[in-house]
């Protein structure tokens, strides 16, 4: 006869319960796991949940081959989800270096779980990842959007854990006979994120006094229902003539033409508020100025009395 159930363990099978009860019986979902705590946590309360609910649960576990012993790496978590019950796919990828190496390793891990199909991707972003997201956006100063943090469902992807703190998946870990990875780049003072995680988050608790990344994550998550509702206003009011642009709110109008550059194929990681504020101008304060340029190889132009885009020109 088991003993009782960790308290932590239920909240995590709570969370993903929630998180997927809208999902038919035989949805395809799969987990995304690394061999941290975090995913690896996931993994297993989702097992649970999957099995009751007669979910086609599935893994993925991506090799950057960013680091010596990755395929180890990745096979020792194979071998975890193996002792779950839970099926898995190891998928090499080759990591680029366009937008430095955190970008291009999650565009790379993106690209590889799209590639699967599923109904539904989990992803194990929690608490503290929300945390440090918010302060990574108020550094970029990319208007709200950037501090409005990761949403509980976007799209395809769903993040069941943002209430659970790193410390949670880790007690879930040990309470399901897991022993995780702990990536050595957590602790490579060159990323930003590592710095915000061991050096600025203590400093803000001790210096606020506490609570500091729950204060975090619940700004982000009122900042967003905000951002989600001017954002659904853009959408309906789309132009790219002038004139009737001048006759949008500034909030609105901004957002309208970030959406139209990014349609256009601009860089969504690389395109900032002053992008977008330099397009505004060829709206507000057009004096024959020839193009704005665009991060992804886009400018936009003025050509009449309405905004395009084009390709930017290729020197030589």
């Amino acid at each position: 006869m088991g003993g009782a159930l960790d308290p932590t363990v239920a909240t995590g099978r709570n969370l993903v319960r929630d998180a997927l009860a809208d999902l038919a019986p035989g949805t395809r979902i799969v987990v995304a796991v690394s061999g941290g705590a975090d995913s690896l946590a996931l993994a297993a309360v989702t097992a649970f949940v999957a099995d009751r609910r007669s979910y086609e649960l599935h893994a993925v576990i991506v090799d950057h081959r960013l680091q010596a012993g990755s395929a180890r790496v990745a096979a020792e978590a194979a071998a975890q989800l193996d002792s779950l019950g839970v099926r898995s796919d190891i998928v090499a990828v080759d990591v680029g270096t366009d937008g430095g190496p955190e970008a291009a390793a999650r565009r790379a891990r993106h690209a590889a779980l799209e590639a699967t199909g599923a109904d539904v991707t989990l992803l194990a972003h929690t608490l503290d990842d929300q945390a440090e997201t918010v302060l990574l956006g108020l550094g970029r100063g990319s208007g709200p959007r950037s501090i409005a943090g990761m949403a509980a469902v976007d799209g395809r992807w769903r993040r069941p854990f943002l209430a659970l703190r790193r410390a949670d998946t880790e007690q879930i870990c040990r309470a399901s006979g897991l022993t995780w990875w702990i990536d050595p780049h957590n602790a490579y003072p060159a990323y930003r994120r590592v710095r915000l995680r061991t050096e600025v988050m203590p400093m803000l608790e001790d210096v606020l006094g506490g609570g500091v990344a729950e204060a975090l994550a619940r700004t982000a998550d009122l900042i967003r229902l905000d951002v989600d509702h001017l954002d659904e206003q853009a959408v309906r009011e789309a132009t790219l003539e002038v004139r009737e642009l001048l006759a949008i709110a500034l909030p609105i109008r901004t957002r309208i033409l970030r959406n139209a550059a990014l349609a256009a194929g601009a860089r969504a990681d690389e395109l900032t508020a002053g992008h977008i504020l330099a397009m505004d101008t060829l709206v507000t304060d057009w004096h024959g100025q020839v193009r704005i340029e665009l991060p992804g190889g886009v400018a936009c132009v003025r050509e009449g009395g309405s905004l395009t885009f084009v390709d930017t020109p290729v020197a030589g």
